[in-house]
């Protein structure tokens, strides 16, 4: 049984082939999901995830479900694994999105239907495919490009980089020390075969870049840690000036964006931002993960 927790559960060829999928007219897609619900299970606050999982469901011929912890309460009401016994009964695949991505680890051991990750402390293998969907609607390919990454080296990051590697890309990580990638992490994107600079200074990863990419500083439950890491962060702020720096480069931010703090209005505004394409993009890279699980 297939679960894709993050991009390498995937093989280069099954990436290639969800993207492509992505890509082609819905009705050439036919509906794999006919009859059949769609869990979506959120702990965490969602509009993209939400709207274009529940979305992509429907245009497979499912019926997606929409769960919060509220109405569970995940190892507290109910076991986790009991849980997924009971969203197996009723549903071909579960999509989640949780803090701990233990949870989903957790699921995946059980082996009762698909898993999918729609967002956990670990990795967000969607939004890296909704990315790559983006980078060839600009330029055609991935292969040869340069992806830049100016922020913090968390769970985006890491699933962008092994997109962008397995597609052939160049990875650059700008980050503060502190929040640059830990050992496991550069581990497991170095196993995928990829490889990637890092530094702390712009001015040394930024030009020459095809796509300047950035998140959020302060994630979702990180408001106790806000203003260390606003200092942590002083100066990677991503403004008119640092695109000066790769003049022909796109701009893509993975949202919701904290204007004025990461990011100025005047990039995600201006005429280098890719930010809505790539936010609907969403809806094609769960169309094509949901398809390709469907369909084994």
């Amino acid at each position: 049984m297939r679960h894709v927790l993050d991009v390498d559960d995937l093989s280069i060829d099954e990436l290639k082939m969800i993207v492509e999928n992505a890509q082609k007219p819905i009705a050439e897609l036919g509906r794999p999901l006919e009859g059949h619900g769609v869990a979506c299970y959120f702990a965490k606050q969602s509009a993209r995830t939400r709207n274009s999982t529940e979305m992509a469901v429907v245009q497979l011929g499912g019926h997606p479900v929409y769960i919060t912890d509220a109405e569970v309460s995940l190892g507290k009401r109910e076991s986790i694994s009991d849980v997924a016994h009971t969203l197996a009964c009723y549903h071909k695949i579960i999509c989640a999105r949780v803090y701990e991505h233990t949870v989903l680890d957790e699921w995946v051991g059980l082996d009762l239907v698909p898993i999918v990750n729609l967002l956990s402390d670990a990795a967000h293998p969607l939004q890296a495919i909704a990315d790559v969907l983006t980078i060839i609607a600009e330029y055609g390919t991935v292969e040869g490009k340069v992806v830049t990454y100016v922020g913090d080296a968390n769970n985006v990051t890491r699933s962008l980089a092994l997109a962008v590697g397995m597609l052939g890309g160049e990875m650059r990580v700008v980050s503060p020390i502190s929040q640059k990638f830990s050992e496991v992490d550069a581990d497991r994107i170095a196993a995928a075969g990829i490889t990637f600079a890092w530094s702390d200074r712009v001015e040394e990863l930024v030009p020459g870049s095809d796509v300047i990419y950035n998140d959020t500083w302060i994630s979702m439950g990180e408001e106790d840690i806000r203003e260390q890491k606003l200092r942590e962060f002083e100066g990677l702020q991503v403004t008119t000036d640092m695109l000066q720096l790769a003049p022909d480069a796109i701009f893509m931010h993975c949202l919701p964006a904290h204007r004025g703090e990461e990011v100025t209005d005047a990039v995600l505004d201006g005429p280098q931002s890719r930010i809505w394409p790539q936010a609907a993009n969403r809806l094609s890279s769960a169309r094509g993960v949901l398809h390709f699980l469907a369909t084994q």
